[in-house]
């Protein structure tokens, strides 16, 4: 019996600092994939920053400075959006 409470106690351990974060964090990045819009600075996982042009169901089409190239990336690819320049100026 108590070896199975301990097992029980060590579960709960794990689930509350491993798992519930990274659900979380999970959860975080997939509303942000579903909240872009054109117009946003995204960077993208391998660190490329660009404004997106056109969005489709699960790829985006960017442009990256400084020849105004068209890329296009799967969705999953960005990594964060960038804060606008009035934000990030206060």
């Amino acid at each position: 019996m108590p070896g199975l409470l301990m097992l029980l106690f060590l579960f709960a351990i794990f689930y509350v600092l491993l798992i519930m974060p990274m659900q979380r964090r999970q959860k975080r990045v997939q509303r942000m994939l579903r909240e872009l819009k054109t117009g946003d600075r995204v960077v993208t996982t391998g660190g490329l920053r660009g404004v997106i042009i056109s969005l489709r169901d699960d790829s985006i089409q960017l442009r990256v400075a400084p020849d105004n190239l068209k890329m296009e990336f799967v969705r999953n690819a960005i990594a964060h959006v960038e804060a606008p320049e009035k934000e990030k100026e206060s």
